[in-house]
């Protein structure tokens, strides 16, 4: 099982970081430790002092492909949620100077809690017309639809599986909309798909 993320895939995002909108998808992975099993909280790691929460549409693949093209990538997935990725982005911005690989910022244990899964039957509406939000602590920070998205769904499933055969159960984070922001102990992150709560994290 793979947990495949993207990077700089909503524009405005790509403008608060001060990074480049890139004619290719940004791909990183991060390892299935990066998971949080049940409900257990999120633990800020020692190594950082600046984590930061980035909600995006997780898309879970159900069958397996390789070379998919984007006219057929529909049929690889029919469920989404939302998730987080924890960013050490003190960490980050340390190995991005450096010009070294960051994924010890991006997949680390726990950086990727997943919420329930939502069938798009369910959901009554195709997957780049959905609207998401992260609440923390009860405050609206992040809202984002998935039309905004640089590269849809369906291109970056055929993007990634040029490099990466896809299997069941892979998911697919697909970038993060404008609004990042850290993380404090105590804090109560709740995420929303078309309104239905999907995804609550505890930072401890």
């Amino acid at each position: 099982m793979k947990i495949i993320c993207v990077g700089r895939n909503y524009a405005e995002h790509a403008r608060e970081l001060n990074n480049a909108v890139e004619e290719e998808p940004v791909i990183f992975l991060k390892p299935q430790t990066a998971l949080i099993p049940g409900s257990q909280p999120f633990f800020i790691p020692d190594f950082s002092n600046e984590v930061h929460f980035e909600c995006e549409l997780v898309v879970r693949i159900n069958k397996v492909g390789k070379n998919i093209a984007p006219q057929f990538a529909r049929r690889y997935y029919d469920e989404v949620t939302l998730g987080i990725d924890f960013t050490a982005r003190d960490l980050q911005s340390k190995l991005k100077s450096k010009g070294l690989p960051w994924e010890l910022a991006k997949g680390f244990d726990g950086s990727a809690p997943v919420g329930e899964m939502r069938k798009l039957t369910v959901l009554g509406k195709p997957v780049q017309d959905l609207h998401f939000e992260l609440k923390v602590n009860g405050v609206s920070r992040q809202q984002g639809h998935t039309a905004d998205m640089v590269f849809s769904v369906d291109r970056l499933i055929a993007f990634i599986s040029q490099f990466y055969t896809l299997k069941i159960g892979d998911l697919i984070f697909t970038g993060t909309p404008a609004g990042v922001g850290p993380v404090k102990a105590g804090d109560e992150l709740e995420g929303f798909l078309e309104g239905m709560p999907v995804l609550k994290v505890s930072v401890r």
